[in-house]
């Protein structure tokens, strides 16, 4: 089999991004994370297992055998934890696929992407460093931005901080159509179908 024995290989890596522990636990940063632990929820298994420097299990999810993942190194270092586990398993870039915050879309809105520049996303900026490419997909939620005059620290207050009820309660929605889109991406193989269907 082309992805390691059957038994243990993973096909696809599923990173959701974010920063560990109870402080972070539902910031706005956390998206990529509240959105896999729905995943693990759903299919009723516990992203547990601690290797890659990462809470992590291999779920069958789109038709494959995915390697969920969430990063504990803090977001900026993501891509030393993704890297390291699509390097284990052979997993090309184009099979990574990262969910994550985005605070250039409006709050709860999906945008499905094949590739592209980090966009200012110190996580997006860290994998691509540590897979060498931006050629990997990712569904980005958005989370709105503080409005105002541009600042380093009025953004950085916006995305560890925490979203209001009203957000709360679109976001969890939006986790759920994340979840579809990736199952999407991962069973069609490319983007195309969840970019119609989800953007």
């Amino acid at each position: 089999m082309l992805f390691g024995n059957k038994s243990s290989g993973a096909e696809w890596i599923l990173a959701g991004l974010g920063n560990p522990g109870e402080k972070y636990a539902k910031t706005r940063h956390n998206m990529g994370f509240l959105t896999v632990d729905l995943l693990a929820e759903k299919q009723g298994v516990k992203l547990n297992k601690v290797k890659f420097k990462s809470a992590y299990n291999i779920l069958h999810f789109g038709g494959a055998r995915v390697l969920v993942m969430k990063p504990q190194t803090f977001m900026n270092l993501s891509g030393e934890a993704v890297g390291e586990a699509a390097r284990f398993y052979k997993i090309p870039p184009e099979r990574v696929l990262v969910i994550y915050d985005d605070i250039s879309l409006p709050v709860g809105k999906l945008r499905v992407r094949p590739s592209g520049s980090a966009g200012g996303h110190n996580g997006i900026k860290s994998l691509i460093a540590h897979l060498g490419t931006d050629q990997f997909p990712r569904v980005k939620i958005g989370v709105g931005d503080p409005g105002g005059a541009p600042g380093e620290r009025d953004m950085i207050d916006w995305v560890i901080g925490v979203p209001s009820q009203a957000e709360r309660k679109t976001l969890l929605e939006v986790f759920g159509r994340a979840i579809d889109a990736a199952e999407c991406i991962i069973g069609q193989g490319d983007c195309q179908k969840a970019m119609n269907l989800y953007n």
